[in-house]
């Protein structure tokens, strides 16, 4: 998976946590036209609420009217762009590979570079896990595929707005 090019934003979906929302919001996007690049969900930080972080692709539709749509729903509380360069973006991978008993301790060793974690050892094969920016799972997929990727799965991206020098500095203090 490449990163995303710079025709993709990043938006941070505050909505009401109540059923059917998630599929409310990617009935939206299916029924428009758009393309969703990523989407994660989670409980948000106040019970009741939930974050949707959602990398859309604005080659489909202008990023005012993904938004202008977004807010004809009910449940939608805020809705924010996330800068990447002013955001802090992570995302999960869980990878099987193929490893022979002699290539496991490279698999090992590419996974411990990129501080992963060997999450299940086989015969032939060892699962991995890595969080991080996007682009270190882009470079550690690429690496792990001239082993074999036997199963792979990424979750999508989270993101927040990095605090301001001012914020970090204050709880540094404290």
């Amino acid at each position: 998976m490449s990163a995303p090019a710079t025709n993709h934003h990043i938006l941070s979906v505050l909505v009401q946590n109540r059923p059917g929302v998630l599929a409310r919001v990617a009935g939206l996007f299916a029924r428009r036209g758009f393309n969703i690049f990523s989407l994660a969900v989670a409980p948000a930080e106040d019970e009741g609420f939930s974050r949707i972080t959602i990398v859309v692709d604005v080659e489909s539709a202008p990023l005012e009217q993904i938004v202008k749509q977004l807010f004809k729903l009910i449940e939608v509380v805020k809705i924010s762009e996330l800068d990447p360069r002013r955001s802090v973006e992570r995302e999960l991978l869980l990878a099987t590979v193929r490893a022979t008993p002699e290539q496991r301790g490279q698999v090992v060793e590419l996974t411990n570079i990129f501080e992963g974690k060997i999450l299940a050892v086989g015969v032939e094969a060892i699962t991995v896990s890595l969080e991080g920016h996007p682009d270190k799972l882009d470079d550690f997929e690429e690496l792990l595929s001239g082993y074999g990727i036997v199963e792979l799965q990424r979750t999508g991206r989270v993101a927040l707005p990095k605090l301001d020098r001012q914020a970090r500095l204050r709880a540094v203090a404290k």
